[in-house]
């Protein structure tokens, strides 16, 4: 194929020596342009993947000069090696490493328990937040938040409980031979950034610049000095700040450049596209291909449903199932297994781990949060679903999900379908407008809540997954919030 105007104006920058940051929308081709860059060079590179698959698939597409490896598979290489043998260590109870770190008692914050179990948990959270992060050293600003201990005093108070466990569970993982605490491949990748690492290589390519991990941009911004960096991504598909990533596009010191063609759909999805790119307040706005006509409106069938919450998906799972249709859910059944379980342990009066149902003692506490506190409104479906079909109805559903080359549909996250895509895709009526603030304008009338920026986001990440039809299901009702009919597309 040849170049497009944007791809050519990159190539131009790229052998001029410039650091770049591509933005790339929805299916504006980035790694055909990134593979473009690396054929029109001698100079040897490195291809900096965001998961395992897209590096075995860039490798077929990159010249033999470029190496192309997760950050986790350059950090095993050169440390994590060391530790294999705690990476293949059995999985051990949260009871158990609670015990060896010396967490036996149950402790009361406000007017909410907390087992050892929990507490276990917390401190292997805490570890994980620290290791995704740039920080030299772990602290108490590690500890996360735990839903029902949201006011900053008993936080504080948790934090400073538990950062002297989490220095012990820190310590305990940076030793190669056997531990207490179960070693995983952020662990190793955490050892490895400290240390400072060069990458040997005349130029570095980051892929999804928008969701990297701060401990990754460190390494990657780390080789400026001898290294030209390329990064390239989409600011508005950053949808995963809630677990530490973070965009390092903005603030980026290099020349700014766009990709804003779209070969996956046509024009049509490209307008629908952009009126949550405006929402979003983002940097980009795309254009469609006339050649890949795509339709908007119902559809009797859809490829896949995109849902908002694992709950959703479970939600969809239930009802597709009923209807007779093969199901498969994008990453597996395992999230709504768990949620399953745990929602079983409530009912039979146990506590549980899981993190979203951690603080209840039973699951009368949940009916009444989700139905009566403001915070527990996603929690609502989950009950209603388990109120209706029982724990045990969930968990055979869950059973019968069928791999995805088998199904008749692919029920997912927006959040797993990032990197992918459909011919037809229905968005799920979990994706529910902002709530209702009471607020009303001065004859009387409601204002409507605003649209969030981060919600924004994921909905453009869920309607550019279609490549012939989109049915906007539960997005409709944007063509009726004063938000969106103000950014709709002429």
């Amino acid at each position: 194929m040849k170049p497009t105007d944007e791809q050519a104006a990159a190539a131009d920058r790229f052998h001029a020596g410039d650091h770049l940051a591509l933005q790339a929308g929805a299916g504006t081709g980035k790694t055909t342009t990134l593979a473009l860059l690396a054929h029109g060079t001698r100079r040897r590179g490195r291809y900096l993947a965001y998961n395992r698959a897209i590096a075995h698939d860039a490798a077929t597409r990159f010249p033999a000069t470029v190496t192309c490896k997760t950050a986790h598979a350059l950090a095993f290489a050169a440390t994590g090696h060391r530790y294999a043998g705690r990476l293949n260590a059995p999985r051990r109870p949260a009871w158990h490493t609670a015990q060896d770190l010396g967490l036996t008692k149950v402790l009361q914050f406000g007017e909410r328990l907390l087992t050892p179990k929990t507490l276990s948990y917390t401190v292997l959270r805490t570890v994980t937040r620290f290791c995704h992060s740039a920080d030299p050293a772990l602290t108490p600003d590690h500890v996360p938040p735990l839903r029902g201990l949201e006011d900053p005093a008993l936080h504080a108070e948790l934090a400073h409980y538990l950062a002297p466990y989490a220095h012990k569970a820190w310590t305990d993982l940076q030793r190669p031979d056997n531990g207490i605490v179960r070693f995983d491949h952020d662990h190793y990748l955490k050892i490895w950034a400290l240390t400072r690492p060069r990458l040997d290589a005349d130029f570095l390519l980051l892929d999804e610049a928008q969701d990297t991990n701060p401990v990754v941009e460190q390494v990657f911004t780390a080789q400026r000095d001898h290294a030209q960096l390329v990064m390239v991504g989409d600011s508005a598909q950053a949808i995963y700040h809630w677990r530490g990533a973070k965009d390092v596009m903005t603030g980026f010191d290099g020349t700014a450049l766009a990709l804003s063609r779209s070969f996956r759909f046509g024009p049509h999805l490209a307008r629908e596209a952009n009126r949550w790119l405006s929402l979003a307040d983002a940097p980009l706005r795309l254009t469609g291909s006339d050649t890949v006509p795509t339709a908007i409106g119902t559809a009797d069938g859809a490829d896949a449903v995109l849902c908002r919450t694992n709950v959703g998906a479970l939600g969809e799972v239930l009802q597709q199932l009923a209807l007779g249709h093969r199901v498969a859910l994008a990453g597996g059944g395992e999230s709504l297994r768990t949620l399953a379980l745990a929602a079983r342990d409530l009912k039979e009066g146990r506590r549980t781990h899981h993190p979203e149902l951690v603080l209840f003692t039973c699951w009368g506490e949940l009916q009444d949060y989700a139905a009566h506190d403001p915070a527990g409104r996603d929690l609502q479906p989950l009950v209603d679903l388990v109120d209706a079909h029982g724990t045990d109805a969930i968990l055979t559903a869950v059973h019968q999900l069928v791999p995805e080359d088998q199904a008749e549909v692919t029920i997912s996250t927006a959040h797993k379908a990032k990197g992918r895509e459909w011919p037809a895709v229905r968005i799920a009526e979990d994706f529910q407008p902002p709530r209702d603030t009471g607020e009303q304008d001065e004859h009387g009338r409601p204002v409507p809540p605003p649209i969030d920026a981060a919600d924004a986001r994921l909905a453009y990440v869920a309607v550019t997954r279609a490549r012939r039809h989109l049915d906007l299901g539960g997005l409709s009702w944007i063509h009726h919030h004063p938000q969106g009919q103000a950014h709709a597309a002429p």
